[in-house]
């Protein structure tokens, strides 16, 4: 086994003291090595012809490579180590180089073999001369997935206008195996984009464990190099699948090197060969997408051996996540504040939550049938998708004075008013045939109510009747004359000729003459 290298600031200092005379041991207790290790960088400065104040001009890397020009040279004899295998195994969960040294190792007992660095350093050149992209990184076998739209977008002509839409190609590539997933959708929009990572799960079979997006406007609503702010509805599929969503650092091309070079594939493999075919719906253009995309995770590879489908049901499939007994359902989530009202709008429609979240600001989750409504994600409400013009409320969500209220119309009104006697039911009518529409009088009827629980029903029921004798149309008369008991008193009914027409005390027109 080779001696470790030591730092080459050490090494310096080594050379500086040798060429002053110092003793082996008093150059080891200086720079704090032992005995064995100064010798063994004495014997090599020697044995290069190296010099001191030639060793002190050079660069790090140089002198390097001079008192070390021998070592991690590739022995004749030795058993060559099966790198292409080894970068496979090495995307494998668990799997180190070390394991994979030490089965090498043991492989053939009777040959000889590399040690351990030697192993490292001949896999690390192995790897910089296969530049393939695929190669450049270790990607854990079914951890991540990356996404991105292509630059490039195909042409769809209407049959009935003849205008052309442009479309949109999502894509969508796994990282150990660089198996490709490519469809084409109308738009870049929130749902289209969720829509597209559902049919990708789908279309692998399993769950990535996770997502690495662009910074796209769909995904992220706020791009940062340290804190980006994913959108909701993205985090809401990835809960339901199971899947984590870690966006791409902005002006970070490596981080999503995969969806580069995944796009850079569809465009010269897909987009060129159809750039000149006509496609009159999305599902033709799909169709022809799919066919192509088939030939294509099916191609061999020209440094590894199999293609991308046999890579990715070897050592990805077997990783990913199951997919959930459930599609997931796209809900368009947005923050809204509860009005006065306690409705909350979304989309020019109103739905009601508790009264007493009034002023609140709270989250509203609306999917195709069903809008839910959390508060610091609790659920307080849920209705059925309504238009403009026809509010949903609950009459739990309403105050108690509220929930009568709404329970109003004119025939339980007048229910109501014959229960307190013919004369309550006669003033009630009187209000309600005095106004344009019924609920204009509802406010005083509340005032109604308020002297029933106060008095009993016999002195309203004779109030109303004074009321009624005399056109009092208000609640305020009635109180008064309740508060000052002539209810009780019985009504003097003036009849014609009862009181003298001339007396001296009464005067006449003459007297304003």
């Amino acid at each position: 086994m080779p001696r470790p290298r030591m730092k080459i600031k050490t090494i310096r200092e080594i050379l500086r003291l040798d060429s002053m005379n110092f003793s082996t041991r008093e150059i080891g207790r200086s720079v704090g090595k032992g005995s064995s290790s100064v010798n063994d960088i004495v014997r090599r400065a020697r044995g290069a012809d190296l010099e001191w104040s030639a060793a002190k001009e050079i660069d790090d890397q140089r002198l390097e490579e001079m008192l070390y020009s021998n070592s991690g040279v590739v022995r004749e004899g030795n058993a060559e180590p099966d790198f292409p295998y080894v970068q496979r195994e090495l995307r494998k969960k668990g799997v180190t180089r070390q394991l994979l040294w030490e089965e090498y190792r043991n492989k053939d007992i009777g040959s000889r073999h590399y040690s351990y660095p030697q192993f490292c350093k001949l896999y690390n050149k192995w790897l910089r001369k296969n530049s393939e992209p695929s190669m450049r990184q270790t990607h854990k076998a079914g951890e991540k997935c990356f996404v991105d739209y292509a630059g490039m977008k195909v042409g769809i002509t209407g049959s009935d206008t003849g205008e052309v839409s442009a479309a949109q190609i999502f894509v969508g590539v796994m990282g150990a195996s660089n198996y490709i997933f490519a469809e084409a959708v109308e738009s870049q929009s929130l749902e289209s984009w969720l829509g597209s990572h559902t049919r990708m799960v789908e279309f692998f079979g399993g769950v990535p464990r996770v997502i690495v997006p662009d910074n796209l406007r769909s995904g992220v609503t706020r791009a940062s190099r340290y804190d980006p702010e994913t959108n909701s509805s993205y985090l809401q599929w990835a809960d339901h699948y199971g899947a984590a969503i870690i966006p791409a650092r902005p002006l970070k091309p490596k981080d999503k090197a995969k969806a580069e070079s995944g796009v850079q594939i569809v465009e010269r493999s897909v987009l060129a060969v159809i750039r000149n075919e006509e496609f009159f719906s999305l599902g033709q253009l799909n169709s022809r997408v799919k066919q192509i995309m088939a030939e294509v995770n099916t191609k061999p590879f020209q440094k590894l051996p199999g293609c991308r489908r046999e890579q990715f049901e070897k050592i990805d499939l077997p990783e990913m996540g199951e997919l959930p007994a459930n599609r997931y359902e796209y809900a368009d989530i947005k923050r809204a504040k509860v009005n006065i009202d306690y409705h909350v709008e979304h989309k020019k429609c109103l739905y009601s939550v508790p009264y007493n979240y009034r002023g609140e600001r709270v989250e509203v989750h609306a999917s195709q049938n069903l809008v839910s409504i959390y508060f610091r994600n609790k659920l307080i409400a849920q209705h059925k998708r309504t238009r403009p013009g026809r509010p949903a409320t609950e009459p739990a969500h309403m105050p108690e004075g509220h929930r009568r209220h709404r329970q109003w119309n004119p025939e339980s009104l007048r229910n109501w008013a014959d229960k307190l006697g013919e004369e309550v039911r006669g003033w009630v009518d009187a209000q309600l045939a005095s106004r344009d529409h019924p609920e204009q009088a509802y406010r005083t009827f509340l005032g109604l109510r308020d002297l029933a629980r106060r008095y009993p029903g016999r002195r309203l029921n004779d109030a109303c009747g004074v009321a009624n004798k005399k056109g009092l149309m208000r609640i305020r008369q009635i109180s008064e004359v309740l508060r000052n008991s002539m209810d009780k008193l019985p009504l003097l009914e003036e009849e014609e000729g009862a009181l003298p027409q001339d007396h001296k005390n009464i005067r006449g027109p003459r007297q304003f003459r």
